[in-house]
């Protein structure tokens, strides 16, 4: 049996472990005594608490084990990484940190490491997909829609974060860049409207976010764009209240007392923004992949809708990016997956077989992509 350390036991990292524990002995490791007290009922997953933001504490965590999992929060992701390659081990990420992971590829290819950054829903699964049809056709355009949200719809946002609030306002006024007739675009987020409409949940409003990262520089494709989904609404609050200067990232003096707008804010809505127990959500996803295979044009549409699982307490969320990861686990641990240095996901799906084992995995899991062809 193999052993796998999972470094964080938040949210997502504590629905990695359990699904991992079901194969494989299991070292669950975070800071908060309290994110470990769910998974230390399982008697198959060990737990340790332990400050993950020194490297010497990572190391001592990893010493023995055969893949590490990256769950710790973002601003960590980078630094934690590179400590478990500069250790010699395989990894799987899903921090989803900001810096530039190729940046560690070198790295990696010295220390004879395997990698896989980025592998969640999306950026993740949408990597794969795109990586796969890459692959095996000649691909002009490439759409994601994506989005997480409550089924409460409650006033005024009419949303919720499963994770901090910061890091869903840093999507907000990160500029967003597509590529367009194969030249970079960039804009302001939360431009360029559209409206979609699922059976399920009626219509969402999809707006631009920088949410391509890797295959902005992975993939030679004309036309690529990724786009974010909240019910109607959600995009005007937003851009009032950052033209309003509340998510202003200089320090500002308030009755003598320095602070960053963001940093007010982000603790303002998170009382507002934060999921109640056991609160239903769902998970959206849309992708269009649109080229020529064989000589005919093709077009290929993937849908995902995820819910909260009732039976487990899991959430959408977790699920769907936990899982993801889980899924690239499996392929390293069996060998379907080997290449050495940093791989965005869009190199699993490049590999022959492996977008269809990561689609049967999370099938097993309750998590079902419907694919179309036109």
């Amino acid at each position: 049996m193999n052993k796998i350390v999972v470094l964080g036991s938040g949210m997502v990292g504590s629905a990695i472990a359990l699904d991992l524990a079901k194969m494989h002995q299991v070292l669950a490791v975070d800071l908060n005594e309290d994110n470990l007290q769910i998974i230390k009922q399982n008697p198959k997953i060990q737990t340790q608490i332990s400050d993950l933001s020194q490297a010497e504490n990572i190391q001592k965590v990893i010493a023995d084990c055969d893949l590490v999992v990256n769950a710790v929060p973002g601003f960590m992701g980078f630094q934690t990484t590179k400590t478990v390659i500069e250790a010699g081990k395989n990894i799987v990420d899903i921090s989803f940190f900001p810096e530039d992971s190729l940046e560690l590829d070198e790295l990696a290819k010295e220390k004879n490491v395997i990698a896989v950054v980025d592998c969640g829903v999306a950026p993740g699964m949408g990597n794969v997909i795109i990586g796969h049809h890459n692959a095996t056709m000649e691909v002009d355009s490439y759409e994601c829609y994506v989005g997480g949200l409550p089924f409460k719809r409650t006033w005024p946002f009419e949303y919720k974060a499963p994770f901090s609030p910061i890091d869903v306002i840093e999507e907000y006024i990160r500029p967003a860049r597509y590529i367009k007739d194969g030249k970079l675009v960039t804009m302001p987020a939360l431009t360029e409207p559209e409206y979609l409409d699922f059976n399920e949940i009626g219509t969402l409003e999809a707006f631009n976010t920088d949410g391509l990262r890797s295959l902005l520089f992975t993939m030679k494709i004309p036309n690529m764009i990724e786009k974010t989904m909240r019910f109607p609404g959600h995009i005007d609050y937003m851009k009032m209240l950052r033209e309003a200067g509340f998510f202003g990232e200089e320090e500002i003096v308030v009755k003598g007392v320095k602070i960053r707008p963001i940093d007010l804010t982000a603790k303002l809505l998170l009382d507002k923004w934060k999921l109640e127990k056991n609160e239903a959500e769902f998970t959206v996803m849309k992708i269009l992949v649109a080229g020529k295979e064989k000589g005919k044009n093709v077009c290929y549409q993937y849908d995902l809708f995820d819910r909260y699982d009732e039976s487990t307490g899991i959430s959408s969320m977790a699920r769907t990016t936990g899982y993801s990861a889980t899924a690239a686990v499996d392929l390293v641990m069996n060998g379907d997956f080997q290449r050495i240095g940093v791989s965005p996901p869009e190199y699993i799906g490049a590999v022959t077989g492996c977008l269809g084992k990561m689609l049967k995995y999370q099938n097993e899991r309750g998590i079902m992509y419907k694919i179309s062809k036109t």
